[in-house]
């Protein structure tokens, strides 16, 4: 594998001169140090080496999106974020043109874009912008397409004509000029599969991994990362807090809610504690009684911020401020 591109989940390796479209902070991301971690870490470079799109699926709330983010941060390279909707097709991704504006500037001349050349008019979509971009900097860009499944039954094959070589598509308005790069983005599809499965072809072409959400001690860990970044470390009394509300979520989502808690619900949960002691409204030692309640008391502090379903926020009772 080419060594320029390795990730390997560790910030500081990020290279200097990075990007002006790199993200400028530090993303976060806190990879288990185990098998899950492992395997996680060597589907990332075997995408990038093999120049597959990498889908990542897992539910809502498992660290999916943020993973680009990370990848883009550590190797010093461009992110464009592509959130699919409903209605999305594939040349949306590559680029628009604004045949209006070019109507408009021939009626009045004098400005500085100019008619006879339909570059000025063409806006580039994420996928176009990382191809573009590719091309001026002689490095790869990274692409997140978020949430695939939100499109309709053809855009993931289509999406096939333009992740694969060689790597080109075509501005029909400049006579059908193949934009082309020798080095193709590194792209992240995330995938909830709540509205169908995938086509084989598509599948067939990329490099899969199924997140799973945290264990008890991966997530003590991310909220270390999260607050640490946020140059608010937390308290010792306050880790101890976290602890025990980490081995409780995993008991709430045993309990099978309809939308079971995911780790961004679990941050929210630990920053309405933590500032519920600041402001002295609630002890710590009171919020872990709280918590370590008999296993048929469904009752939990701020139960607002984990439950987002009707069914789930009512079964779920909460204390009284």
């Amino acid at each position: 594998m080419n060594n320029e591109y390795w990730f390997e989940n560790q910030p500081s390796r990020r290279p200097e001169g990075a990007h002006k479209d790199s993200p400028m902070a530090a993303e976060p991301y806190v990879i288990a140090d185990d098998d899950a971690g492992r395997e996680l870490k060597q589907a990332v470079n075997l995408a990038i080496h093999l120049q597959r799109p990498l889908l990542l699926e897992g539910e809502a709330g498992c660290g999916k999106t943020r993973l680009a983010t990370a990848v883009a941060y550590e190797l010093g390279l461009p992110l464009y974020r592509w959130n699919v909707r409903s209605t999305s097709k594939v040349d949306e991704g590559l680029y628009e043109f604004d045949a209006l504006l070019r109507l408009y500037d021939v009626q009045v001349p004098g400005l500085d874009r100019q008619p006879e050349n339909p570059m000025d008019y063409v806006r580039f979509g994420p996928l176009g912008e990382a191809f573009d971009v590719s091309r001026q900097i002689k490095k790869r860009a990274v692409v997140l397409i978020d949430e695939i499944d939100k499109a309709d039954l053809d855009f993931p094959n289509d999406l096939l004509t333009v992740l694969d070589r060689p790597w080109e598509f075509r501005i029909r308005e400049k006579k059908g000029e193949m934009v082309r790069t020798e080095h193709p983005p590194i792209v992240v599809i995330t995938s909830n599969r709540e509205k169908r499965d995938l086509p084989e072809a598509f599948l067939r072409r990329c490099v899969y991994f199924y997140l799973e959400f945290p264990e008890p001690e991966t997530l003590h860990r991310i909220v270390e990362m999260h607050y640490g970044l946020r140059s608010e470390p937390i308290s010792e009394g306050m880790m101890t807090l976290v602890d025990r509300s980490a081995a409780r979520l995993v008991e709430l989502r045993k309990l099978e809610p309809s939308k079971k808690p995911g780790t961004s619900e679990f941050l929210d949960w630990i920053e309405a504690m933590r500032v519920s002691v600041v402001e002295g409204r609630r002890s710590i030692a009171d919020l872990i009684g709280q918590i370590e309640l008999d296993k048929n008391d469904k009752r939990v502090p701020f139960r607002e911020v984990l439950f987002k379903v009707q069914r789930d926020w009512q079964e779920f009772g909460t204390f009284p401020l």
